[in-house]
């Protein structure tokens, strides 16, 4: 990539290098095996002009979400309520009712959709993976197949009109062309709608050292200064920012055209501009000190659970998101010194890791095997998960949060 996804400047300045590595949502079959299973860079840029963090290679989509896509969202009851309370909000806020209709692109297994459909409103999803289109289709929440753009916006009208309410949660940062996104938006949308955008954010990530939630799907980490500037661009602002924790820390941005009606615009745009300033993300000597950061946790990590193995500790790891494909990657740990991985979605369970190739199994291994130790991949979900698997810490088995400083709980 040469030019910035959002302002087109060429000034793009590398700062994080986490190597070649392959897709993260990648699990492999076993017949799969004996083939090479292609990587490819995972290079962090910051846009002089802008500000915007992307990535520097683009993998073509089709490879990442066309065959077999593994990920199933809010398989965790923590996931279900944060969408549940995303629907109350959102209804509330724009005032929805029985007639006006949602659209949410890269739906997935259409969690949100179903709570809006609870509320009353109409729905309807738009998602590139067959399997998943299916999956959500078969629980009954409408959804057509393909990526979000001027043809299945078109589709999505002459089937239900224009929607109130467009809805891309943790999408928009996986889209290379946005500039053919909000030309969908704008055909799609009504004209006192609002476009509702979740990601996890750039400052978050920077400060809490979340360099996991980085892989080939992210293309963008969201930050607000460059999404003002290219909002703009389509006649349209942010009119409020809500901060979530999910995911590490999350930001939902509320979006509408310039001079719609609606609720009141408040000062979260100017507050999150401080807080992207006081975390210095478009500061390259603080980009650059991360980076630093990155690889002294990688080696702590290393350090930590290539100890224990070498004292003869058993180890495995708990919960295979794409964020833990990273680590494991980018860390190197692999089946020398973890076992198997565990996982509660039947997409991933019978296959093996992308890149390590670590064999995942499902969370009764835990009790079955009784590992001293569980690297948590999940740690954003750490409470929760630990709290399900109570009896395996009952044998005596310990968990290992990775992420900012490795350490056992």
């Amino acid at each position: 990539m040469t030019l910035c996804r959002m302002c087109k400047n060429e000034d793009l300045r590398l700062f994080l290098d986490l190597g070649a590595t392959a897709p993260a949502d990648e699990f492999l079959t076993a017949d799969e095996l004996a083939a090479p299973q292609a990587a490819y860079p995972l290079q962090v840029m910051s846009c002089g002009g802008c500000g915007l963090v992307q990535l520097g290679h683009v993998v073509d989509p089709e490879i990442l979400y066309r065959k077999n896509y593994p990920y199933e969202a809010s398989v965790t009851r923590a996931g279900r309520r944060h969408w549940d309370e995303f629907a109350a909000t959102a209804c509330a806020m724009m005032g929805l009712g029985s007639d006006d209709l949602v659209v949410d692109f890269g739906s997935n297994v259409g969690v949100l959709l179903e709570m809006f459909a609870n509320r009353g409103t109409r729905v309807l999803g738009i998602d590139p993976a067959p399997n998943i289109v299916a999956i959500a289709n078969e629980r009954g929440v409408e959804t057509l197949c393909g990526f979000f753009n001027a043809k299945t916006a078109d589709a999505a009208l002459a089937l239900k009109g224009q929607a109130k309410v467009i809805t891309a949660t943790n999408v928009f940062a996986h889209i290379d062309d946005l500039d053919e996104v909000m030309a969908a938006v704008d055909s799609l949308l009504t004209p006192d709608g609002a476009f509702m955008v979740e990601a996890p954010s750039l400052a978050n990530l920077v400060r809490h050292l979340e360099y996991d939630t980085i892989y080939h799907e992210h293309l963008s980490y969201i930050s607000v200064k460059p999404l003002v500037a290219f909002l703009a661009r389509f006649g349209m602002h942010i009119f409020d920012i809500h901060e979530k924790d999910i995911h590490g820390g999350s930001i939902r941005i509320f979006i509408r055209r310039d001079g719609a009606p609606g609720p009141e615009t408040t000062d979260a745009v100017a507050r999150h501009l401080e807080i992207e300033d006081k975390e210095g993300v478009y500061d390259m000597a603080r980009l650059a000190h991360f980076a630093e950061d990155v690889a002294e946790n990688r080696r702590l990590l290393r350090e930590l659970i290539c100890g224990l193995k070498d004292q003869g500790k058993h180890l495995v790891g708990v919960s295979a998101p794409a964020k833990g494909m990273t680590l494991l990657n980018y860390c190197g740990l692999g089946k020398d010194v973890l076992d198997f991985v565990t996982e509660k979605s039947q997409l991933k369970i019978g296959k093996f890791t992308p890149g390590q190739h670590i064999p995942v199994r499902p969370d009764a291994a835990l009790i079955e095997e009784r590992p001293d130790y569980a690297l948590l991949l999940a740690w954003n979900f750490a409470e929760e998960i630990m709290g399900n698997l109570s009896d395996y810490v009952a044998t005596g088995g310990k968990f290992i949060i990775p992420i900012p400083t490795p350490r056992i709980v």
